[in-house]
């Protein structure tokens, strides 16, 4: 036996508390990995999952399929390094594991896995690619989701494609990340494994998505705005057709009629019902809650279950005694498993607490569940079985995890301006002493109808491990909290949600944790729009970063991809021109005294880039502290890890030069 002499003792035992007392760092960010899209086999015993990790080397990210036994055990890689692998699925047999993947210069195609071993075989070669697939439940055919061939695309392989004008017809004419759209469209086609042809079920001038196999094998439940004029609306309907269908989708059967949104649909046992999410209140967009209902599959008989829950729900399924429906819900700060009992007409949470689920999924049989979890210091983890503790079993990040001394998180209530209850979450630092004032970051988050909770935040723990308390506000407009907290802002923002965050800065001043000479705010996307109304409306703040955000609304009339959304909120700009203008912050940049950051992607078509350069221009133009960043080839989210990188850079730099001046040290 080998025994340690006192300062080799002394050494380790030193090491040990230094590895827990240090705190989160920016390569700390690019180390942890990200787990997502829990899967359970038919035997119940394995859940399938994607562990996505940066390479700041390589600059790209990469996405692996791994697989952990359900009643806890070490968990194994199935597919390699070297390409990514998204969309895992078992074959309902159990014999195969499945994935998408783009191996080399091809296209993304199906790949399957045989479980006893052996190296991933290529199932489809669909030129233009594949972008979805399910299995049929004898495990015999796939139907997949595939998009019109390119006319342009070139024929040769290694052939470079030739620049060609876009020719533009449609109202709804561009995305960010697609580009210019054009007349082609995703339909649905079913394969069977070793035939060379796949056979086409849908088509015309409409795109299908959601698609998913009826019990029996008969039928296809798929997602599509089939009315006259897609692009005019938000109407997605549930459709059905026969998995056998020889006219393309001439002969369907149309589920819902709904003028809203229908989503998600999923089959009970029996095959007599489809369960979904339906949007009742269109004209609300964003704003309106996602409610859970049902149909008969012949579309006779329509049930909207969630009229009394004013909470959004999510990817809702049967059970598999066809007696209830499982569904996410979004509550408060949190999001829990939520159970719709279709007897008593009740809704319950096998899981819920202090966390956010943000998936699950069910073994066949109903025995097995594994959901995807995070919590203020775990990042999303595989967790098997229900109530307020279900098991752990994977643990992908767990000595990076126990390395770190992790900011505490303080869930807060406190009343707005005119007396309306919010809530947020105070990020205090590691070593956070409650009779110091510290230099404070309001950080705002996106959307507006999206919501902080109570899974782990890695920009609000890298932020709070430079000694600063973090702030992270759900104002109105934010979801979680009912439609009418959301429509609060409605063709108002800048208003209400703006006295929200700083009552939530007033509120950690009046508990004694902030330093009101030092602060700091920023966000992206509606964080960013949000920080241009703050900075136009106080001079409180000594810093700000406004990240790819608007400023001057009617020049993005056209330019982003939100016409139909701006229409319904603002009218037509020319024809209400003084709502567009009202609410824009660019009509009030010279109340802008706070240094600002400005910074977004290139070809950013959601919140694009030029309202930026209209805030940069105008600030610098009066001589105020700014800075503008654009990041080449990005999008909305900035994806190259080398870009993510540089953006947390210059968060740090900018705050710590003008929030930290004249810091003392508790």
């Amino acid at each position: 036996m080998r025994f340690l002499t006192l300062s080799s003792l002394l050494l380790f035992l030193f090491s040990v508390t230094f590895a827990q007392e240090r705190v989160m760092t920016l390569d700390d960010v690019f180390s942890l990995h990200r787990v997502a899209n829990p899967v359970v086999s038919p035997d119940g015993k394995w859940v399938a999952y994607t562990v996505s990790a940066k390479d700041l080397e390589k600059d790209k990210s990469e996405t692996r399929i791994w697989m952990a036994p359900t009643a806890g055990g070490k968990a194994i890689p199935m597919t390699a390094k070297g390409y990514s692998a998204n969309q895992p699925a078992w074959s309902p047999d159990g014999q195969f594991l499945s994935f998408l993947a783009t191996k080399g210069e091809g296209k993304s195609q199906v790949w399957t896995l045989n479980r006893l071993g052996g190296e991933a075989e290529q199932l489809t070669k669909v030129p233009q690619g594949v972008n979805g697939y399910v299995w049929s439940p004898d495990s015999k055919r796939l139907l997949l989701l595939i998009k019109d061939k390119d006319p342009n695309e070139p024929k040769e392989k290694g052939e470079k494609a030739k620049p060609q004008p876009q020719v533009i017809n449609r109202l709804q004419f561009k995305r960010d990340y697609t580009g210019y759209l054009d007349e082609r469209r995703t339909h649905i086609y079913t394969f069977t494994p070793g035939d060379t042809s796949i056979t086409q079920i849908t088509s015309g001038d409409f795109d299908d998505s959601q698609a998913g196999w009826s019990p029996d094998g008969k039928l296809i439940a798929f997602v599509s705005n089939r009315s006259d004029n897609p692009d005019a609306n938000s109407n997605t309907d549930i459709w059905i057709v026969s998995a056998d269908n020889e006219d393309k989708g001439q002969t369907l059967i149309q589920v819902t009629q709904n003028e809203g949104s229908d989503n998600n649909p999923s089959w009970s046992p029996d095959g007599k019902w489809l369960t979904y999410t339906t949007v009742t209140e269109p004209d609300l967009i964003w704003y309106a809650t996602n409610k859970l209902a049902m149909a008969s599959a012949d579309g006779k008989e329509v049930k909207v279950l969630s009229e009394d829950l004013d909470r959004n729900v999510y990817n809702p399924m049967f059970a598999a005694d066809g007696k209830s429906i499982y569904f996410v819900l979004e509550d408060s700060g949190e999001q829990h498993l939520g159970r719709y009992q279709l007897d008593s007409k009740k809704t319950d949470r096998p899981i819920s607490g202090a966390f956010s689920l943000g998936a699950f999924s069910f073994s066949p049989d109903g025995k097995t569940l594994a959901s995807l979890i995070s919590k203020p210091h775990l990042p999303e983890e595989v967790f098997v079985g229900v109530g307020a503790e279900p098991k752990q079993i994977t643990f992908t990040n767990e000595t990076l995890l126990k390395s770190i001394k992790w900011a505490e998180v303080e869930n807060v209530q406190f009343a707005s301006k005119d007396g309306t209850q919010i809530e947020g979450f105070f990020y205090k630092p590691p070593a956070f002493q409650p009779n110091f004032k510290y230099p404070t970051l309001l950080r705002i988050h996106g959307g507006p109808v999206s919501q902080y909770d109570l899974g782990f935040n890695q920009e609000a723990q890298l932020l709070a491990a430079q000694g600063y308390l973090v702030i992270m506000v759900n104002p109105r407009g934010s979801s979680g909290y009912g439609q009418d907290f959301s429509r609060a802002i409605w063709a108002d923002w800048g208003n209400k949600d703006f006295e929200d965050v700083v009552a939530g800065v007033d509120h950690a001043i009046a508990k004694g944790y902030a330093d009101p000479e030092r602060l700091g705010v920023g966000g992206w996307s509606y964080g960013g729009i949000l920080t241009n109304y703050v900075i136009t409306q106080t001079d409180r703040f000594k810093g700000a970063i406004s990240g790819a955000s608007e400023v001057l609304f009617r020049s993005n009339y056209g330019h982003d991809h939100y016409q139909l959304e701006w229409e319904k909120e603002l009218g037509l700009p020319w024809k209400n021109a003084e709502a567009w203008e009202r609410i824009s912050p660019f009509n009030k940049v010279e109340n802008v005294v706070t240094p600002t950051l400005i910074m977004g992607g290139a070809v950013d078509w959601n919140v694009p880039i030029n309202n930026s350069e209209q805030l940069y221009q105008a600030l610098k133009r009066l001589g105020r502290e700014t800075q503008l960043i654009v990041y080449p080839d990005e999008h909305h989210g900035i994806q190259r890890p080398s870009f993510q990188k540089d953006r947390y850079e210059r968060y740090i730099n900018w705050y710590d030069r003008l929030v930290k001046r004249n810091q003392v040290k508790p």
